[in-house]
């Protein structure tokens, strides 16, 4: 795709234009999190701090149920942490109401899950249009803005296509792209690539790095894959509810 692309100038502009006065992405400070059960108290995260750059790309690895899926839910503002502060593209979100929570994860925060989770029943244009219009755009803008994330993940001839009609690397391929479809500050990403065949998660991840890159967002992405973690800028591990 050419580098002059209006979208990728519109995304590369608002992501500048949400990272703040801090210059952050994304940013942690002093997080807490306990779940209760029973009698029981499990802490899962014990104050988590972390800052992630635009245009970085950050691995979050550790131990299946170490609690890496509820570090991105509150980062992500899914969840509400019982501690501490998440500033996402340069705003606190520890005082913002359910509307403004909402407002603030539209505009700024991009969610790429293990498993797609595109709707079946729209084309790979439509998955991506929906967001796009649930954040008010209007839905011709929306329609240009999803062809020109799928030609950035080189799913152009696609774009009529139900998930039904495409491979998993393919689907994958459009989540990624419906998660950068209101031009985030920061991608969230749950084990992206789990669910694929290792020739084809080596190629949608390739993709993903490409985008981020060049768009100039930041990304935290979870992964088992330690092959692939090592290719990013930096890895967090995550044990015992602490970064190390």
């Amino acid at each position: 795709m050419n580098d002059a692309s209006p979208m990728k100038k519109q995304m590369a502009e608002k992501t500048a234009g949400t990272a703040g006065a801090n210059g952050s992405a994304l940013r942690l400070e002093k997080v807490s999190k306990t779940f209760h059960q029973g009698e029981n108290d499990l802490a899962v995260l014990q104050s988590v701090s972390l800052n992630i750059e635009p245009g970085e790309l950050v691995s979050l690895v550790g131990p299946s149920g170490a609690g890496k899926s509820t570090l991105l839910h509150i980062a992500g503002l899914l969840e509400s942490a019982d501690k501490g502060e998440v500033w996402i593209g340069g705003k606190p979100s520890s005082k913002l109401n359910d509307l403004g929570l909402t407002s603030l994860r539209r505009s700024t925060i991009g969610f790429v899950y293990q498993y797609h989770h595109l709707l079946p029943e729209f084309s790979a244009l439509e998955n991506i249009v929906l967001p796009q219009m649930l954040a008010g755009i209007d839905r011709q803008v929306a329609g240009k803005r999803a062809l020109e994330l799928l030609d950035m993940v080189k799913l152009a001839d696609r774009a009529e296509h139900r998930p039904g009609q495409l491979s998993g690397g393919e689907q994958q391929r459009v989540a990624i792209a419906r998660g950068l479809a209101n031009a985030p500050a920061i991608l969230l990403a749950d084990e992206p690539t789990g669910n694929l065949d290792p020739e084809t998660a080596d190629s949608v991840f390739a993709i993903l790095v490409d985008l981020v890159r060049n768009v100039g967002l930041g990304a935290l992405i979870a992964t088992h894959n330690l092959d692939l973690a090592a290719r990013m800028d930096r890895t967090l591990r995550f044990e015992h509810g602490r970064i190390s």
